[in-house]
């Protein structure tokens, strides 16, 4: 199957009415949320277009969506968990929000690792608990004393904490191993912390990297992870998720109210359940072209942008982009790009620690496309030196 990012030109993309083409001038490239410039994949759009045609536009059922993501865990992470453990929700976020608000009291702590997806900061304020932010390592990677730290603080005043982990990690695009996550899920039992686990960039791990999934190991048995196939599979506008319990807390996920599963799009779920069947020979045409935008980007950016730091993510379709080497571009290089070289890309202190002087950039888009924004930023940089 030929590369689906080589597919919409730019002349096309400018066309979309999604926030990410929208939400500038059109001379600015967007290269700033999670959406990637292709088309669904084939049965995608199949199921969608007979499911429209055939007048299937009700309520959602969700069953097979349970039975769909059963089938390609199996197939992809050598993992089989049951339907009878798992709930519709809307989306991932709003599925986090739900499991957070069983585990904790209003007011109460929520622990994340930083950088991170900046509506963890959103959506916990706006639920009335509070972060308590538990920093990555200098490598990006999970930080024991980090956390132990933030365990302890959150639950200094014998209040219910939860522990929200992005796996495989937004903006880093590390993967956290077997044994990193069964200590992270050790210590969280020590203190009382429960955990939820956004599973969203999953199905992106190419080869040469491994995804756990969280309530498949020993260790998880308390957890609770949300997954979908709507980054992997570009359906963000095609709304469904699935949580997962592990074998100890499907008792805590039947918690949930029942209304929260009339979120959930019945296209969405539709959509995604032909993705998880029958998307696998697109996913896999997808990730290849991804590694290769992956290390095309490390290329350029040593060439374009030597005082640019980027680490190649193991996993996601995201760049980490330091400019801290840069200082004219100031705590927000982001800004300062988007007047100076009309690139839009993810400002870095909205991820929380480790944010100021950084920048998320999309990479699941054509090379063109790619370098194009790299000369973009590459302008920005020489106009703001002089």
């Amino acid at each position: 199957m030929d590369n689906p990012l080589l597919g919409p030109g730019l002349e096309r993309l400018r066309e979309r009415r999604s926030v990410k083409w929208r939400a500038y001038d059109p001379d600015v490239l967007p290269l700033w949320v999670a959406e990637m410039d292709v088309v669904p994949a084939p049965a995608v759009q199949r199921a969608v277009r007979d499911a429209v045609e055939a007048g299937d536009t009700g309520y959602p059922w969700a069953p097979d969506f349970f039975e769909a993501l059963a089938s390609f865990a199996k197939e992809r992470w050598d993992w089989s968990p049951s339907p009878a453990a798992m709930s519709l929700v809307p989306d991932v976020m709003l599925g986090v929000v739900e499991v957070l608000r069983l585990f904790t009291d209003p007011g109460g702590p929520v622990v994340v690792n930083s950088p991170v997806y900046p509506p963890y900061f959103q959506f916990v304020t706006s639920m009335g608990r509070r972060v308590v932010e538990a920093p990555l390592g200098p490598d990006g990677r999970l930080d024991p004393a980090n956390l132990e730290r933030a365990f302890g603080a959150a639950t200094a005043d014998g209040e219910r904490a939860a522990y929200l982990l992005c796996s495989p990690q937004n903006p880093t695009g590390t993967v956290h191993t077997a044994a990193e996550l069964t200590a992270a899920f050790e210590l969280a039992e020590r203190y009382a912390v429960r955990v939820v686990v956004d599973e969203i960039h999953a199905p992106l791990v190419p080869a040469g990297a491994t995804f756990t999934p969280a309530v498949a190991l020993g260790a998880g048995s308390r957890v609770v992870s949300v997954l979908s196939a709507s980054k992997a599979f570009n359906l963000a506008g095609l709304k469904a998720a699935i949580a997962v319990a592990g074998p100890e807390a499907v008792a805590d996920l039947r918690q949930v109210p029942e209304e929260v599963t009339h979120g959930a799009s019945h296209l969405g779920v539709i959509a995604q359940s032909a993705a998880y069947r029958e998307g696998g020979e697109w996913l896999d045409a997808l990730l290849v072209g991804l590694d290769e935008n992956r290390r095309l980007l490390e290329t350029i950016v040593a060439q374009r942008l030597p005082d640019v730091a980027y680490r190649p993510p193991e996993a996601t379709f995201l760049a980490w982009l330091d400019f801290t080497g840069i200082p004219e571009l100031g705590d927000d290089p982001a800004a300062v790009l988007l007047e100076h070289g009309r690139v839009a890309l993810h400002s870095g202190p909205a991820f929380g620690f480790g944010g100021p002087g950084h920048a998320r950039l999309n990479f699941g888009t054509s090379p063109d496309i790619l370098g194009e924004a790299v000369d973009r930023i590459a302008t920005g940089i020489a106009a703001v030196r002089g």
